[in-house]
């Protein structure tokens, strides 16, 4: 009996660390939701700080985000990644330029409607 018991609490235990892993996937409304509390914020757009502060407030939604943001995102995370180095290749920049640029129309095509609410 104590090795049925021990067995039940093992399946326990590995049940709740795969229920506390799992990422609940945010739908594309919450990722707009989400984003538009860290775009809001002006200390976000502050020379090297606030794209630091950018590319670390949006590191986590980008990891739950919905499908439809997550390109958007890592396009976002590669320009600040870069624009906030102490010396960021200019060359690279101007290559995740469009991207960047990309990610702000898909942004406003999938969260335009969530702006007002």
């Amino acid at each position: 009996m104590k090795k049925f018991a021990t067995a039940l609490f093992a399946a326990g235990l590995v049940a709740s660390a795969t229920a506390c892993t799992a990422t609940h996937q945010l739908t594309t409304a919450e990722t707009c939701e989400r984003i538009q509390a860290v775009v809001s914020n002006p200390a976000n757009n502050a020379g090297k700080t606030g794209m630091n502060n950018l590319a670390n407030q949006i590191r986590p939604i980008h990891a739950v985000a919905s499908d439809d943001l997550k390109p958007a995102l890592a396009s976002i995370l590669a320009y600040t990644d870069e624009q906030a180095k102490e010396n960021p290749d200019k060359d690279k920049l101007a290559g995740l330029q469009s991207g960047y640029q990309e990610a702000g129309a898909t942004y406003s095509k999938f969260c335009s409607s969530q702006a007002g609410g």
